[in-house]
Formats: structure tokens, C-alpha cells, sequence
């Protein structure tokens, strides 16, 4: 009785059957504890669990097995360390499902040393759930080496194991490894079939690649496979089709879904910012309201950026001021939208009068800010607060050496240079990608190791003079005044954005669209150049940097040069 009612979730009933058992014993026990711990209920499981240790009957294997999962579920480190005392005090040697158990434990805590040592004891009788969860450990600390290395050494793998490695490298910034994994997958011996949580992992990589043909590759194996797609595996398609630039089709798949969630709509607002479609984002607000989805705070934050990149003032502020309780997140957002505009002294009488401290987000938006209308005063306001929240991000002081060097305060790029050189910090490297027949070709600036390089090059070459003679001035403001006019038209002339849109016209046919992702914002001078570039060759260019897209057609680009 206690078990049925159990199973159908009726712990009221399951109580009320074990509290009249007349003489309980250890399996009557198990099965209210197990009723609570299945159900959701790890806090009463332990509070049984105590009742039982005053009783006359003692705990077996099964018992401990119990116990552990529901330390495991209640998340409390204090308590579940607690019961491994009482287990080491009272030497009880553990079968091994309830090591599995206190395995999973570990792994679910983060405790990977203990973990590791339960795992390792377990010896030849390991099997798929212990080794399964020693991976997902690995990966959800981001020791993807080690995770990789026990995924290679696993005699048997399921579904699970391809899974937790994939999302893996997926969720860690690997997606490049998780779509080489998946392929491994889709070909392996052992013909493991993916599920929706493999390919919504994939599909998610291809999205942060901005790789559209290698993601419509593994959209026709969801077909294939007669995968059914959840909320979670339809939001995944948008994030996908958002982030390669595809927005009709973000919008075709998010109009397909019969039901939405926060995340639906947030992923497709997010996608309008990216884009500077701010009315559209805006209006999808309004949308969501009438569906009677509530927004939480990340909707906020993509409504605004995408105000924000849309120049949208009254919009944006109407929105910022609908928000109950606004984070510092919500606030570096709206110092951006008015950063932006223009309105820098308004910017900083807000993080003046801020509520909470505001964090390194709130400076980085006034200090961009400055770099684009050139208030030296604010710039190096918002960076001296930036170096000491954030000493190492080489990011901080770019920007306020190139405010200086666009002011020709050549003597103040150089002390910014020497303090970079002094904390350590150095410059990130540029580089892009795009795709091409199912592969990713990496530039980095000045680069000349892909095997193309001749041609592209010479392509580049080519191309300049061609931008020249329409016009075209190298912007060589931010290069050091020190260095040879040649060589500083040659270092902003070789941007790896550049280089990829060159082998992009070299191999690509005369009709297709150009998708290029770049890791780091465009400079005014790609930017100039991409415009160009796509009026001289009369090509589309999409290019994706960290901030936004650029959508290049005839000599123009989407964001109307406000970026």
C-alpha cells in the first residue's frame, strides 16, 4: 500500500498506510523512505531516515542507497557530509549501489577528488551510470581534459556518455569539438542513436559558430531520426537561425511552436538586438504581455540592448523604468542606450545616483561610450574604475588607448601600453571564421598560415587598389604613432575579417550570401572596407562580431554605421 500510493504520488496517503503498519521493519522503512526521496522530498526522507536510526530496526544496503540520493538531492553540503561521518564512524562498508549512489553524490557537488576516489574504488565492477557520472562531473566544472580522457578509456558508452561529453565542450565554449564529437557519434560502432539532448547541444554549438550549413545538416538527421523537438529543442533552432544571421527563419520556427516560453521569446528578442531591430524587439515585448508569459529580468536586458543598438531612447527608457527592480545588469544597459545617443553626462548622474554598486558592466558601457564621442574626461573616469575591477581585461585598456590615440595624445597611449605591459596584460588576438563545406576556416590578423594564403593575399591586395581608386583612406588612428605609415595601413589593412571575406569571394559562388564571425567588435576601418567590399563585388556580407551583426549589401550596412 505504502508503494502504490507512492507511485501515484500520493505521499499523504503513503504516510498515513506506514505510520499503521503495526510492526515495521527494514523494508517498510525503504519504502517510505524511496516514496519521499522519488517524489522530491530529500528533507523528510533524512527526518525519516532519523526516526529510523531511534528505531529498532537498522538500515541495510538498500537503506544507505536511499539516503545518499536524497543528500544528493536536498543540496545541503553540510548535511550530506554529516551522514558520510556517521557512515565512516560506524564502518559501514557500502555495497556498490550505494557507492554509485554516494558517487553521484560527490559528482553532483562538485567534490570531484571524492568522487574520484568512490569511482576508482569501485574498481571492475564500474558500469555506465558510474562512469556517466564521473564525466558529467568533469564537464560541469569545466575539466574537460580529464572528462575526455575517462570518455576515451570507457569500454561501453550510451546515449548518456555521447551526451554529457557533447554538452560538454558545448556549455564550456568548445562547440567547435562538440560538432567533431557529434560526427564521431553519428558514425561510431557501437550506433548510439541521438536524442533531443544531443542534438539540442549541437544544434546550440552551430549557433555560437554561426556555422548555418553544418546546423541545417544536423536539422535534416533531427528529421531523419524522427527526433520530436520540445520547447527546448525549437528555442535551440532559433538561437541557431539568430545567430547565423538568418532572422526570417528564427521567426518562421518560433511562429511554428504551439507553446512558448520565457526563453522562446527571450532567444528571438535577443535576436532582433543583434540585429538592431529594436522596433520588432519591442514589439514582441508587447506580444509576450499578451500571451501572459512574464518576462524575467534576461528579457529586460535583451529589450534594452536591443533600444540600444536601434538608437531607441524613449523606448528604451520606458522600458528601464516598467522594470520593478532593476539589477546592475539592466543598468549597464541603460547607461549604453544613453551612452550611445550621446547623452554622457545623463550616463554618469545614473551610476552616480545608482541604488546598488554598480559592477564592471556599468563602466564598460560609459567607457565605450566615450571612445565613440571622444569624451576623454568620462573615458578615463570609467577606466580607472575598470582596471581595478577588472585588472586584466586587455579589452579596458584598448579602448581607453584609442580614446587617447583619436585625440593624438600619443605620450597617454604609451603610459596606457606600459601599464598593460607592467599588470601583464595582453592585447587578444583578432580572429575570424566562416564556413565552408562543412569545415571552419580560422584567420587571425596578419596571418598567412592557411593554405590559401598566397591567394587571398594577393586577392586583398587586389581588392585595395580597387578601394583606393573609389576612394578608400586607410583609418590608421589607433595605430601607434611610432610605426611607419606603411606598415600601419599594413596592420589595419590584414584584420582577419578581411582575410575571411577575401577567401570567402575566392571559393564561394558569385550569389551567396558571405557569413563571417569575428571574436572581437569590427573597427571603423573593416567596417569602411566591408562597405566597400560589398558594393565593388556586388556580394552580401554578414559579419558577427562580439557585439552585433553587420549586414553589408551595395554599399551599405544594416546598422546604419550606429554600432
Amino acid at each position: 500500500m505504502v508503494t502504490g500510493y507512492a507511485r501515484m504520488k500520493d505521499l499523504e496517503n503513503a504516510r498515513r498506510y506506514f505510520d499503521e503498519i503495526p510492526e515495521k521493519n527494514v523494508v517498510s522503512w525503504n519504502a517510505m523512505l524511496s516514496a519521499y526521496a522519488q517524489n522530491g522530498f530529500p528533507e523528510e526522507a533524512l527526518k525519516l531516515f532519523d526516526d529510523m536510526m531511534n528505531s529498532r530496526d537498522k538500515p541495510n544496503e538498500t537503506t544507505w542507497a536511499i539516503v545518499i540520493s536524497a543528500c544528493s538531492s536536498c543540496g545541503d553540503c553540510s548535511l550530506a557530509d554529516s551522514f558520510v561521518q556517521k557512515l565512516n564512524q560506524k564502518r559501514i562498508h557500502l555495497s556498490y549501489f550505494a557507492k554509485t549512489a554516494l558517487l553521484g553524490m560527490y559528482a553532483k557537488r562538485g567534490s570531484l577528488q571524492a568522487a574520484r576516489q568512490v569511482f576508482d574504488e569501485l574498481g571492475v565492477s564500474r558500469n555506465t551510470v558510474t562512469w556517466n557520472a564521473m564525466i558529467s562531473a568533469y564537464t560541469r566544472v569545466g575539466d574537460l581534459a580529464s572528462a575526455r580522457e575517462l570518455f576515451d578509456k570507457m569500454p561501453e558508452r550510451d546515449v548518456v556518455t555521447w551526451n554529457s561529453m557533447i554538452s560538454g565542450y558545448a556549455q564550456n565554449g568548445q562547440s567547435a569539438l562538440a560538432i567533431d564529437l557529434f560526427k564521431d557519434m553519428i558514425t561510431a560502432a557501437d550506433d548510439p542513436k541521438p536524442d533531443e539532448v544531443t542534438m539540442v547541444s549541437v544544434i546550440s554549438a552551430c549557433g555560437h559558430l554561426g556555422a548555418l550549413d553544418i546546423g541545417n545538416w544536423v536539422i535534416s538527421i533531427v528529421r531523419k531520426n524522427h527526433i520530436k523537438l520540445s520547447i527546448s529543442g525549437y528555442n535551440s533552432l532559433i538561437f541557431l537561425y539568430s545567430k547565423c544571421g538568418s532572422m526570417n527563419d528564427a521567426k518562421r520556427t518560433f511562429q511554428e511552436m504551439t507553446t512558448r516560453d520565457v526563453v522562446s521569446y527571450n532567444t528571438l528578442i535577443a535576436g532582433f538586438a543583434a540585429h538592431g531591430h529594436g522596433m520588432e524587439a519591442v514589439k514582441l515585448l508587447s506580444k509576450m504581455k499578451g500571451e501572459f508569459v512574464e518576462p524575467d529580468r534576461v528579457t529586460y536586458i535583451v529589450i534594452l540592448t536591443a533600444c540600444s543598438h536601434a538608437g531607441m531612447l524613449e523606448e528604451g527608457w520606458k522600458v528601464f523604468e516598467s522594470i520593478k527592480a532593476p539589477d546592475a545588469d539592466h543598468y549597464a544597459c541603460v547607461i549604453d542606450l544613453l551612452g550611445r545617443v550621446g547623452k554622457l553626462d545623463e550616463a554618469k548622474k545614473i551610476i552616480d545616483d545608482m541604488p546598488k554598486e554598480p559592477h564592471a558592466g556599468v563602466y564598460g558601457s560609459l567607457l565605450n561610450a566615450s571612445r565613440i564621442h571622444k569624451r576623454i574626461d568620462l573615458g578615463e573616469f570609467a577606466a580607472s574604475t575598470l582596471f581595478e575591477l577588472e585588472p586584466h581585461n586587455s579589452g579596458n585598456y584598448i579602448l581607453l588607448s584609442n580614446i587617447y590615440a583619436s585625440a593624438g595624445r600619443w605620450d597617454d597611449v604609451v603610459r596606457v601600453r606600459e601599464l598593460m605591459r607592467k599588470v601583464g596584460v595582453k592585447k587578444a588576438t583578432g580572429w575570424s571564421w566562416l564556413e565552408y563545406k562543412g569545415k571552419l576556416h580560422k584567420f587571425i590578423v596578419g596571418d598567412r598560415s592557411h593554405e590559401r594564403s598566397d591567394d587571398v593575399y594577393r586577392l586583398l591586395a587586389e581588392l585595395g587598389r580597387k578601394m583606393r581608386n573609389s576612394g578608400y583612406m586607410a583609418d590608421k588612428t589607433c595605430v601607434l604613432r611610432d610605426v611607419e605609415e606603411e606598415e600601419k595601413e599594413e596592420m589595419v589593412g590584414t584584420h582577419s575579417e578581411k582575410l575571411a571575406v577575401c577567401f570567402a569571394l575566392l571559393v564561394t559562388d558569385a550569389e551567396a550570401v558571405i557569413r563571417v564571425v569575428k571574436n572581437l567588435r569590427v573597427c571603423w576601418d573593416c567596417h569602411t572596407a566591408m562597405k566597400m567590399i560589398s558594393n565593388l563585388e556586388g556580394r552580401k556580407i554578414i559579419l558577427r562580431d562580439n557585439n552585433r551583426f553587420h549586414c553589408f549589401s551595395d554599399g551599405i550596412c544594416s546598422c546604419g554605421d550606429y554600432w
